[in-house]
């Protein structure tokens, strides 16, 4: 069976929305080749190509439904369909929602499909993540870790 795919959703350069290039980034550094870890700009039609193949992932990007910053919502989208304002931070016209979705219809969704949002604080412009969300997404990293070493991926 294929390692799991880490899947790290944002725009480092719009702050918080980085958070999901930031976790795929300390996943990689720290489970090494056991995960197949890539981090993605946001674009749904990039993430429709990243399931191909995949049997199991683990989707991080930044979201705002209006929970405190650094809220990390947690949602099993292989079980039942995303909820239309789940992941609403995307600039792009199909987001992470409408992808999975289309993954859906098409037959294209991994067996196991994790979805990880870490509730944003600043999506302006800039490098950095807020205090909230660093914090979150590195409790994220550690829980991520602990999970892949005991199913023996890092």
């Amino acid at each position: 069976m294929t390692p799991p795919r880490v899947l790290g959703v944002g725009n480092r350069l719009r702050r918080d929305d980085g958070v999901g290039p930031w976790v795929a980034g300390e996943l990689a550094r720290r489970v090494g080749g056991g995960v197949d870890v890539r981090q993605l700009a946001g674009d749904g039609f990039s993430l429709l190509d990243a399931f191909r193949g995949a049997h199991e992932v683990l989707l991080v990007d930044a979201v705002q439904s209006g929970a405190p910053p650094g809220t990390v919502h947690r949602l099993d989208a292989a079980a039942s369909p995303l909820p239309d304002d789940a992941l609403r931070c995307s600039t792009h016209a199909l987001g992470v929602v409408e992808a999975v979705e289309l993954a859906r219809a098409l037959g294209d969704l991994p067996a196991r499909l994790h979805v990880y949002g870490i509730e944003g604080e600043d999506f302006g412009p800039g490098e950095g993540l807020s205090a909230a969300v660093a914090a979150a997404a590195d409790a994220l990293v550690e829980e991520l870790v602990s999970t892949l070493r005991q199913t023996g991926h890092a």
